[in-house]
């Protein structure tokens, strides 16, 4: 089904490209740009209890408080687990499932000198973000799970269905996405996203 976009949304996601495409106007090369994002997502990092490796159980720490796993060797993609869901029921091989997501440009919050030392979770409540996380009237989005041969679930990149190899459908992150992990349309600006992600089986 054709997902439905209303003026807001819309508006809202020309200000983030806005936003993103304003920080590559330096005349930054692209290993510049590369050690930039390391450098944001350092930063964010540093301030949070971070595990270098996936448990080998798969038994992950859960809640607001959890550390953050390094899920791949190149440290693209850091998940903190906020709810595992149901661990008797996974995603399934090309079985369609539905997200809404808050998420959070590091290299923005980095640029201004906002300071995470004194209370590493005050991002939470300060930080502004964008995504359909908090407002029904957006329409879930969705992908087919594993299959990146359709558009329609590689133009999200496959940082988003990280998780779901891991965790419950129903499940809830707080995941660290570098570019190349990220979003297709964006990779050329080189942006880091703290995203907040929920999952579904059905479009809510």
């Amino acid at each position: 089904m054709k997902k439905k976009y209303n003026m807001k949304w819309l508006t809202m996601m020309c200000v983030v490209m806005i936003t993103t495409l304003s920080s590559c106007d330096d005349n930054k090369s692209y290993a510049e740009l590369l050690d930039e994002e390391t450098e944001a997502v350092n930063w964010f990092l540093a301030s949070q209890r971070v595990v270098a490796s996936i448990p080998a159980d798969s038994v992950f720490e859960v809640g607001e408080y959890a550390p953050f796993y390094k899920m791949d060797e190149e440290g693209n993609v850091y998940m903190q687990v906020l709810n595992v869901g149901n661990l008797d029921e996974k995603a399934q091989e090309d079985q369609q499932i539905y997200f809404r997501f808050m998420r959070y440009n590091l290299t923005y919050w980095y640029s201004t000198g906002y300071s995470l030392s004194e209370n590493p979770y005050s991002w939470k409540t300060d930080w502004d973000g964008e995504g359909n996380a908090n407002d029904m009237e957006y329409n879930a989005m969705s992908f087919r799970f594993g299959n990146y041969t359709l558009s329609s679930s590689s133009q999200y990149g496959s940082g988003i269905q990280l998780p779901l190899y891991y965790l419950g459908i129903d499940c809830e992150v707080n995941i660290v996405i570098k570019s190349q992990y990220g979003i297709q349309s964006e990779i050329s600006n080189v942006i880091p996203f703290l995203y907040n992600i929920r999952y579904y089986k059905k479009n809510t």
